[in-house]
């Protein structure tokens, strides 16, 4: 199995509703991105963050399914759309279990 994860940083004229816009979008891939098997996202609460406000944790069967992920037209609509108006910065990390 592979876990995708990305901490997102955005820029600090973002509004709460651009933000919780992201995090819906995101969790509504959920049967729209066949490849995905589970996906959680949410608000940061930790003060060890570095200013990442924002998780996404997605599963996926093997590395041929993270690709097909990251080339979907819904993922990529999502990607263009509502996240890099507002992205100041992103951490994604990659790794089999």
């Amino acid at each position: 199995m592979i876990v995708h994860i990305v901490l997102f940083k955005w820029h600090p004229d973002t509004s709460a509703e651009n933000i919780a816009s992201v995090m819906s979008a995101l969790k509504g891939m959920k049967g729209k991105v066949p490849e995905i098997i589970d996906i959680s996202c949410g608000n940061n609460f930790s003060e060890l963050s570095q200013g990442f406000q924002n998780g996404l944790v997605v599963k996926f069967k093997d590395k041929a399914d993270l690709d097909a992920y990251a080339k979907n037209a819904y993922h990529q609509e999502i990607i263009k759309t509502l996240i890099k108006p507002i992205l100041a910065d992103k951490i994604t990390i990659d790794y089999e279990v």
